[in-house]
């Protein structure tokens, strides 16, 4: 295979419990800033919610048997860090402390969502 057959990542899947759709809206929508987008009629039965911020998708599943992963992740670049760090700590979202990663251009942060997202 001589061609890279992927572009770009069209959306990823993180899970949650049932009945958590308005926490969910709070952390993405309210606390991140992305805007919740519409899921397919048939999708919408399921539950869940689905959150976009320019290309990038977060799609927000309920999962019956949901557990915290503890080492799964999506790893998103941001504007203004310090700006989105400040607003998480007010709203009392655990901010673990910035941090270089070598290799890797920026500052990170890791923070936990009120959803049981690590």
């Amino acid at each position: 295979m001589n061609e890279i057959p992927f572009l770009a990542i069209d959306h990823f899947q993180l899970a949650m419990p049932a009945d958590e759709e308005e926490t969910a809206r709070i952390f993405f929508r309210d606390l991140l800033g992305m805007v919740e987008i519409p899921k397919p009629v048939e999708l919408a039965k399921r539950g869940g919610c689905w959150f976009q911020s320019g290309v990038v998708q977060i799609h927000v599943g309920v999962d019956k048997s949901f557990h915290p992963a503890v080492k799964a992740h999506p790893a998103l670049r941001c504007r203004d860090y310090s700006a989105l760090v400040s607003k998480l700590r007010a709203a009392g979202v655990y901010v673990r402390d910035d941090f270089e990663v070598p290799g890797r251009r920026g500052v990170m942060f890791w923070i936990r969502g009120g959803i049981g997202l690590n």
